[in-house]
């Protein structure tokens, strides 16, 4: 067999997007615009401080408003489950016994329309005795902190959990044992890291603040649910349907057939809309009324739902002179919020992830996940790169500067090499880092200035992405040869309904548009684990292609039949079969031949499981190159990003303009957390759960220089040598802007977003807190 890949028709093509038409016109169908007959509005009645004993809940008043059916209230969750949570089951659906956070959900208002129930969630009295507050990890992790939770809960997580940790960690949920604040802890060690500081030539520590911040996905979360009969039906706007039908099977003692999950297009996920977030309390109205129940939160609610760990990260590395990296040892404490959600599993891939695609003979991390009475975090694009890479990459351009080393020579000399094992026991690298870091740096000093106030930076990150790989996926070829693709994953502004075609095209030789696709229904469609870590093309691309060649082998086999001949001198052909009189016959024609008169489909499945090209972890190295340019206004502190270059090493592009898309998506949220957002608490609330107070980028924030770069080598096991994309660059942009700035002022900033008050602290030596 010939190791030339055969040409390509449609995958790698830049085809216009399936959702494009739909979105612009506004008729595309979000969860916000689902309606069933019969259908309650609900409100949630939320906590109005952090951390207090709940007294009593009088809901009369409430109950006696116009158009109120049910309010609902933690006393009502008797006969359930009444967490979720798919590692620790520790996450309340309406308090119990105690408030944990200001905002989380104590009652839930369900009535005929969204103004009776807003007007009387506010007619529920809550009284309550006030307990001791810790808002930071710091204060939680004090001796004598008061406990964000006195009492232990199950573990729900499976093995997977374990194997996407990395496999080498000590992990403790010590809400097992005795309870503390310290919900998770994760360390990774290897080598002598004591006698290669002792040995070095030069030791550089330094510490990185990593901001709290918000995913601000532009769709609020909503959901609208309906129980009857001993079945439950959602829709809602979660990124893992199949994961969501979990948690709502365990809390309502359900069969998890008798539980649908529907996730139509999603406005935007970043991971924020990853696992259950506000389904238990739709499902909880309906199951309380018998009637269908809609939740629609606004911002400052999701803003309470869930936010991004925060992080401060102290990193210590050991060098020789020539600025070989002979040992690295950081020490993570993230701040969690309230509750554990996928903050377990964030914390962990931060540990895998903040040292860097570089050789480090020896390491010692240390990471810690706490417990705060602010609102819970979880997952976030990147997921726990960006905390550490910050702290890393800063790190390492510190050392350049000591040694008197080209910071990207020190990068250069310690990346690892394509096949090098980063992590032991894990897959090889899988890309060739020097080759992307020397496109990131040919671009930037092409339009380098030597000028007062300006400074370049870059970084460079590798995370074990494409979570576990389990993945299953559908084709049914229809008797007109037209293609259906079912498949479990979401489509969530991404792409993944165009990419899917593409492939189904390419492997089965028909036009894009006879190919139809059909995603996240847990009813109807094929099981898909999660839509996260970049995973959609490389695994459920793999598990398309083995449906695809299931459905071809399937068509042979019956024209086979109808012709009379033996199945293996039936050929493949494009959107049919050749015969072995070198006749061809379409799909279509087979399907209808086979089944008799105008009837009948063929359907091909593909399973995807860790064997073969997927059974090393990770299934894929996602690369972030990153370099930028920035114009510091040494007066007033103010940034303007000049450059932005991007490599996405990819493997190869099966839609390049959506990888494009993607590389700049997540290099401008990257730019977010660098200069502008940050959420504020002032005491017990935030200062900024709004859309005005809380800075995201915008249009004029974008740089000059433009320059998103494809490596496309066909490294990666996905489709013809795919890898995944979308988080990569996020991940070391932060640390690529904080080199640029410290380049342009004279000093090194230790804490993001670089505000203008903080650049023009720094750039006048003022410390923060003078």
């Amino acid at each position: 067999m010939s190791d030339v890949p055969r040409p390509l028709k449609i995958a790698g093509q830049s085809v216009r997007r399936r959702d494009l038409v739909e979105k612009v016109t506004g008729a595309a169908e979000y969860c916000v615009d689902v309606t069933m007959p019969g259908m309650l509005h609900a409100k949630v009645v939320r906590s109005d401080r952090a951390h207090a004993r709940i007294l009593e809940i009088n809901t009369g008043e409430a109950l006696a408003h116009r158009g109120v059916v049910a309010v609902v209230t933690a006393a009502d969750l008797k006969p359930l489950f009444p967490r979720f949570g798919h590692i620790i089951a520790d996450h309340w659906i309406l308090a119990s016994g105690k408030v944990r956070y200001y905002g989380e959900p104590v009652a839930l208002v369900v009535a005929e329309s969204l103004a009776d129930a807003t007007d009387a969630a506010e007619l529920v009295r809550v009284d309550y005795d006030d307990l001791p507050a810790v808002l930071d990890a710091e204060e939680a992790l004090a001796a004598g902190a008061a406990l964000v939770h006195e009492e232990s809960y199950p573990a729900t997580a499976d093995d997977s959990f374990k194997i996407l940790a990395g496999g080498v960690h000590e992990t403790d949920a010590s809400v097992e044992d005795r309870p503390t604040n310290l919900a998770h802890e994760v360390t990774l060690e290897w080598g002598d890291v004591d006698q290669a500081f002792a040995d070095a030539a030069v030791v550089v520590e330094s510490q990185a603040g990593y901001p709290m911040l918000y995913a601000y996905a532009m769709e609020p979360y909503n959901a609208v649910a309906s129980y009857g009969d001993g079945e439950l039906r959602v829709v809602s706007t979660a990124q893992h349907p199949y994961m969501v039908r979990e948690d709502l099977a365990r809390v309502f003692g359900l069969p998890l057939a008798k539980v649908r999950v529907i996730a139509p297009y999603l406005g935007g996920g970043y991971g924020s809309k990853s696992y259950t977030k506000v389904e238990p309390l739709a499902a909880l109205g309906s199951w309380v009324t018998r009637r269908p129940v809609k939740l629609v939160l606004d911002i400052e609610e999701s803003i309470y739902t869930t936010r991004v760990d925060s992080a401060q990260v102290q990193v210590r590395s050991a060098f020789a002179a020539d600025g070989t990296i002979l040992a690295r040892a950081f020490d993570i404490v993230m701040d969690s919020g309230a509750y554990a959600d996928n903050s377990p599993l964030v914390l962990a891939k931060c540990v895998n992830r903040c040292f860097g695609p570089y050789r480090v003979p020896n390491l010692r991390v240390r990471g810690r996940s706490v417990y705060t009475n602010t609102a819970p975090a979880s997952s976030y694009r990147g997921f726990g790169a960006p905390q550490g890479n910050l702290a890393g990459e800063t790190n390492l351009d510190r050392a350049a500067e000591q040694l008197g080393i080209d910071p990207a020579d020190i990068r250069r000399r310690n990346l690892v090499a394509k096949g090098e094992s980063l992590l032991p026991g894990k897959r090889g690298m899988d890309a060739e880092l020097v080759a992307d870091l020397d496109m990131v740096v040919a671009s930037l000093e092409r339009d380098r200035r030597d000028e007062p106030g300006y400074g370049i930076g870059f970084g460079c990150a590798a995370s074990d992405a494409g979570a576990f790989p389990v993945s299953t996926a559908q084709v049914r070829i229809q008797t007109d040869g037209s293609v259906t693709v079912l498949s479990g994953s979401t489509e969530m502004g991404q792409g993944s309904r165009s990419l899917l075609a593409q492939v189904a095209a390419e492997e089965l030789g028909v036009d894009l548009d006879q190919v139809a696709v059909v995603q996240s229904d847990t009813a109807i469609t094929p099981y898909e684990r999660t839509t996260g870590a970049s995973r959609t093309t490389t695994l459920v691309g793999l598990a398309l292609q083995r449906a695809c060649a299931d459905a071809r082998a399937k068509i042979r086999q019956m024209a086979a039949e109808v012709a009379g001949v033996s199945p293996e001198s039936v050929a493949d052909a494009p959107g049919g079969v050749e015969l072995p009189d070198g006749s061809t016959a379409g799909f279509g024609d087979v399907v209808q031949r086979w089944f008799g008169g105008s009837a009948g489909e063929v359907t091909g499945i593909g399973l995807l499981r860790r064997e073969g090209p997927t059974q090393e972890m990770p299934p894929f190295w996602e690369i972030g190159m990153v370099g930028v340019g920035v114009d510091v206004d040494l007066e007033t502190g103010h940034v303007v990003v000049d450059q932005l270059v991007t490599v996405a090493d990819v493997g190869f592009a099966v839609n390049p303009k959506a990888v494009e898309g993607q590389d700049l998506g997540a290099a401008t949220q990257g730019l977010g957390a660098a200069l502008y957002e940050e959420l504020v608490y002032d005491g017990p609330q935030l200062v900024n759960a709004n859309v005005v107070d809380y800075r995201v980028p915008r249009m004029g924030d974008l740089p000059r220089k433009i320059d998103l770069m494809l490596a496309e080598r066909r490294d990666g096991v996905g489709p013809y040598g795919a890898k995944g994309a979308g988080e990569g660059t996020l991940n070391p942009i932060g640390g690529a802007v904080a080199a640029a700035v410290a380049r342009a002022v004279g000093r090194w900033p230790t804490r993001l977003p670089l505000t203008p008050e903080r650049v023009w602290r720094l750039a006048n030596g003022i410390e923060e807190d003078d």
